[in-house]
């Protein structure tokens, strides 16, 4: 059994000012993680669930990327506001977010 119910990744990764393909660091990946782990706590789900920082996963494009596993589901433009929306739909009722879903993880909201 794995040791987290649903386990939360947050790109952080942070590149050189003016590359190209930008980094969610300067579009807020910090702030999404950093409300994903309140938002965990608040709810009494610390220890259930888990929200860690992850490097670059290559989905520059999207904005800040979040990636949900058992199921690798793919968020893209996570703001921190949408964060409580994730975890009362996603993380705990079990239905991902579609307005939030990359293009190639919309199947996944069916399986």
């Amino acid at each position: 059994m794995p040791p987290f119910q649903r386990h939360v990744f947050v790109c952080t990764n942070r590149r050189p000012d003016g590359h190209p393909k930008g980094c969610c660091a300067t579009k807020g990946g910090e702030e999404v993680r950093a409300r994903f782990k309140e938002e965990l706590e608040k709810r009494g789900l610390k220890g259930q669930m888990r929200a860690n920082a992850a490097g670059c996963v290559d989905t520059c494009s999207f904005g800040v990327s979040v990636v949900v596993y058992p199921e690798g589901v793919w968020y893209g433009g996570v703001k921190p506001e949408d964060v409580p929306t994730i975890v009362d739909e996603h993380l705990v009722g079990g239905r991902p977010v579609e307005r939030l879903l990359m293009p190639f993880s919309r199947g996944k909201a069916q399986e």
